[in-house]
């Protein structure tokens, strides 16, 4: 068995801020990124498939497939938006990069084609200090 990992890279913003929980607790739990205004981030996100080498076409996975899948199931839905106001996943969840990395992980598993390898793991990072694997 044999891993391959593509980078991808998308840009969002975001507030965290649990509605459940009062304005100084969330200021306690979340400090600078409880900031009304939401802050941003670059996120660059791994894909890891895992499976035999193809002996007839010397490869684990077809990665044109591999990147229009996270291109329709994740970079359309995440890039470019504030996700406590424009993905619905957020309306209910606070859109820490746990959640993020839960919500895309799942998204590909719902729409992994049962010929491709095996999804491995998604890596998401959020800074150079904070990576998020699942």
């Amino acid at each position: 068995m044999m891993e391959v990992t593509r980078r991808y890279r998308f840009c969002a913003s975001h507030r965290l801020h649990s509605p459940q929980l009062p304005a100084e607790v969330n200021q306690q739990i979340y400090g600078k990124c409880n900031n009304s205004y939401g802050h941003g981030h670059n996120y660059e996100i791994e894909v890891t498939v895992s499976g035999p080498v193809n002996p007839q076409t010397g490869r684990v996975a077809d990665l044109e497939t591999l990147d229009r899948l996270v291109q329709e199931r994740v970079i359309e839905i995440f890039d470019h938006r504030n996700l406590n106001e424009e993905v619905t996943y957020f309306q209910k969840l606070v859109p820490t990069t746990e959640n993020l990395c839960i919500i895309i992980d799942r998204e590909l598993r719902d729409a992994w084609p049962a010929v491709f390898p095996a999804l491995k793991r998604v890596s998401i990072w959020e800074t150079a200090r904070n990576i998020f694997v699942i």
